[in-house]
């Protein structure tokens, strides 16, 4: 306990990040608890209603609770963006790892295909795959992890380069170990620090990618409860109805500023250059 309040005082940014990011999480996990309505029950003459005590964050056109919407849309907006971060990690750090410790063809072939992906600008690329397996949530983050994997895999062949003739792992060869066993026990704990920290200061930018492509219609599909659809189904409405459209960006808005000083403030925590 003592241990956990002196890491308290000393890294207090970090902590109220990851505060805030626990109360997002929980959030999203209470959803049904805390919504003061069905999400998806649409009373058709409360339609397009003002914030009012009755309806916090107004309805839309359909006459469902914005409020409630945008709680239960932290389940899909948050739980896409961890999923996606977590696909384009463990993409990006195999393909990373495997270039940088073998080299020659196999670091060859899978840096062409990187340059080949980051060529094209990677929003576009993202629609035009996302368009080829059709509008979806899960297509949406299979479209963006196949143009995002790429900052991982040269971040993690970088890091592996820099520790793959140090002398410790020519003993390992030299001793009989087998190359998984390199790989995991003297290859992966040297990328996984900084990789971690990119990833923590992704979630944010993933998040914002997701809304874009169900802004668009590449992603989630109505009736969903994600931020992106919603802004996107009140934007015919931001004259009429300008509650449509905020509340739903405020909340995108709230949620990549947490976790992207959270991933900053992880930054600061696990660098120890300074120490």
């Amino acid at each position: 306990m003592d241990k956990f309040v002196k890491f308290a005082k000393k890294n207090k940014q970090f902590m109220l990040f990851a505060f805030l990011a626990v109360v997002i999480a929980l959030i999203a996990i209470l959803a049904p608890v805390i919504a003061p309505a069905d999400p998806y029950e649409s009373i058709l003459q409360d339609a397009l209603q003002a914030p009012s005590a009755k309806h916090l964050c107004g309805t839309d056109k359909l006459g469902r609770d914005i409020l409630s919407r945008i709680i239960f849309g932290t389940r899909t907006s948050l739980s896409s963006a961890l999923i996606l971060v977590c696909c384009i990690f463990i993409v990006g750090t195999v393909m990373g790892i495997l270039a940088g410790y073998f080299g020659g063809w196999v670091d060859a072939v899978i840096m062409r295909i990187s340059d080949m992906m980051i060529s094209f600008p990677g929003m576009v690329l993202a629609i035009a795959v996302a368009g080829i397996l059709g509008p979806s949530i899960v297509n949406a983050v299979i479209a963006i992890t196949v143009v995002s994997w790429t900052k991982y895999a040269r971040l993690a062949r970088s890091l592996v380069m820099k520790v793959r003739h140090k002398d410790y792992v020519y003993a390992a060869i030299v001793t009989g170990s087998k190359t998984p066993y390199i790989l995991k026990n003297y290859m992966l704990p040297n990328v996984l620090p900084t990789l971690v920290i990119t990833a923590a200061t992704d979630i944010g930018s993933m998040m914002l990618e997701l809304a874009g492509l169900s802004f668009l219609g590449f992603g989630s599909q109505p009736p969903t409860p994600e931020w992106g659809l919603m802004l996107n189904e009140g934007r015919a409405y931001m004259q009429y109805a300008p509650w449509m459209m905020i509340f739903p960006g405020l909340a995108i808005f709230i949620v990549v500023v947490v976790f992207n000083l959270l991933g900053d403030s992880l930054r600061d925590v696990l660098d120890v250059r300074d120490e």
